[in-house]
């Protein structure tokens, strides 16, 4: 890589998150919103599939099992070299989530950083802790050190913009895991086109609010955490791990 395609991991790591512009083309944005109509239709009384008020789709939890072809998003051409580069040879995807707020039916969560990881069973607690199940899959708050080397991908299927309940971040919370954010930095609202993708670091604290009552846009996002290895300490395993290179 050259230098000036390093400028985006230099943002990555000073702020944690950099927003990589159309690496999704129109057309294959619509026939991922296409793919994910089917998918959510096969499965809709699945209780991995979050409905709220009117029964509207707000989200959907193990998407690497109800929809394995999710996997392709991160294998665009410009953004697959991107995480091998950033994870190494033997990274890959270990949870899949979908966001919308819907016309009429949003939703805002306060500011958090992303702490769990879905795993195959509940082990010793130590490094690992606080187990829970969601969606019938068991989740950890994951050691610092590993979040630390994991890097969400963002997949924007929607314009984000002020009327939609855009996400909102704090640039360089990732380095403070527990501790609090550093008041020089001011919140960043992140407004995007549909097909851009956003890269963010767990740690990073960040929240969004309600949409506009009035908005009749969706905000549609696949969210796919990576993590460098299929290796995990102290007897846990992954509860889906999908190699990033296609095998």
């Amino acid at each position: 890589m050259t230098g000036t395609d390093l400028d985006w991991q230099t943002r990555l790591e000073a702020d944690g998150y950099v927003l990589l512009p159309a690496v999704l083309e129109a057309r294959e944005v619509g026939e991922g919103l296409a793919e994910w109509d089917e998918v959510q239709k096969r499965n809709a009384a699945d209780p991995a599939i979050l409905t709220g008020a009117g029964g509207h789709v707000s989200g959907a939890r193990n998407l690497l099992r109800m929809w394995p072809g999710v996997v392709g998003l991160v294998r665009r051409p410009g953004l697959l070299d991107r995480l091998a580069h950033l994870l190494g040879p033997e990274a890959g995807v270990v949870r899949a989530l979908f966001f919308d707020k819907p016309p009429g039916n949003g939703w805002a969560l306060p500011w958090h950083k992303d702490y769990n990881v879905a795993v195959r069973a509940h082990g010793p607690t130590g490094r690992f802790s606080k187990p829970t199940t969601k969606a019938g899959v068991p989740h950890v708050e994951a050691p610092i050190d590993l979040l630390e080397r994991m890097v969400t991908v963002r997949v924007h299927l929607d314009e984000m913009t002020d009327e939609n309940g855009p996400l909102r971040v704090i640039p360089g919370s990732h380095r403070n895991a527990h501790g609090a954010d550093p008041v020089t930095h001011l919140p960043v609202v992140i407004r995007c086109r549909a097909g851009d993708v956003l890269l963010i670091r767990p740690l990073v604290t960040h929240a969004s609010g309600h949409c506009d009552p009035n908005t009749t846009r969706h905000r549609r996002i696949v969210h796919l955490e990576c993590a460098p290895s299929r290796a995990l300490p102290d007897g846990y395993e992954w509860f889906d791990f999908v190699p990033l290179p296609e095998t």
